[in-house]
């Protein structure tokens, strides 16, 4: 309890996505959040994958093709579906 009586709760900060999908919601956006998704799970990475739509935060990163593999803020791949494998290397060099 604090000082007026009142029940304190411990909330946590959201946890900010590390991985994000940039698109449009089309197929190729979609198949490379699959992947990316796909490439996490196998490579036993503790990462949160978050797909951003909004136009004006895609244009933020500079962005100009989706769909787009952000990780921590930085553009590691756009314009282009990647494999899982590619995926999976992309993520290591730069974790």
């Amino acid at each position: 309890m604090n000082l007026f009586g009142e029940e304190e709760t411990n909330k946590e900060s959201p946890v900010e996505a590390r991985v994000k999908i940039l698109g449009t919601g089309c197929s190729n956006c979609q198949k490379l959040e699959e992947n990316v998704i796909a490439a996490i799970e196998e490579a036993k990475l503790d990462l949160i994958v978050q797909y951003v739509e909004d136009m004006a935060e895609i244009a933020s990163y500079g962005v100009m093709s989706t769909p787009a593999l952000v990780l921590d803020d930085k553009v590691l791949s756009y314009g282009k579906v990647l494999s899982k494998e590619d995926i999976i290397s992309l993520l290591k060099e730069n974790i």
